[in-house]
């Protein structure tokens, strides 16, 4: 893997047209998320202010974003029933709603006949791929920026595979 792989943001800030992320993971353990799933899985209650301290970096790169025109779309293939991980995100997507973000769910047994890659990406324009890698435990190992035109294409078509089959947040159901 490439040691220097930039920020998400810059990534996001360079993009022009489209912008889509597939999620295949049940768990992710990313510490800047940490307190807000003790708190979630303590008490049930979810931050979804997209303007409070905990949000605020992400609602403002996608905001940017689609002020410019970019389509900001995001796909997830979960186990079910849900991990307590997926239940959490599920309950903070209104946030990536707000921002502008599109987010469709897909129950993993409905993307057997499909290809996907290996890992989480994100597309950007059509031609970049900055793929996350986790260990078992869901913790981030580092990310790989990828430009060729077959992995580009594998990523477009997978995400497209499942977006298309996948439902929309506001009628998805991961419980």
């Amino acid at each position: 893997m490439p040691s220097k792989v930039p920020p998400i943001a810059d990534l996001m800030d360079s993009a022009r047209e489209t912008a889509v992320h597939l999620e295949m993971r049940d768990v992710y353990a990313v510490a800047p998320e940490n307190g807000q799933f003790a708190r979630w899985w303590a008490t049930g209650l979810r931050d979804t202010d997209p303007d409070s301290p905990y949000w605020r970096g992400w609602t403002g790169i996608v905001r940017r974003a689609v002020a410019r025109g970019v389509t900001v779309r995001r796909a997830r293939v979960v186990s079910l029933p849900a991990s307590e991980y997926i239940r959490f995100e599920h309950a903070g997507t209104p946030v990536n709603l707000a921002a502008g973000e599109d987010v469709r769910w897909l129950p993993r047994h409905a993307a057997s006949d499909l290809a996907l890659p290996g890992n989480d990406f994100w597309l950007f324009d059509g031609h970049l791929v900055r793929f996350g890698h986790f260990d078992g435990d869901g913790h981030l190992t580092g990310h790989e920026l990828v430009q060729t035109t077959a992995v580009a294409q594998l990523c477009a078509s997978a995400f497209h595979a499942v977006w298309e089959r996948a439902t929309p947040h506001a009628d998805s159901d991961v419980h």
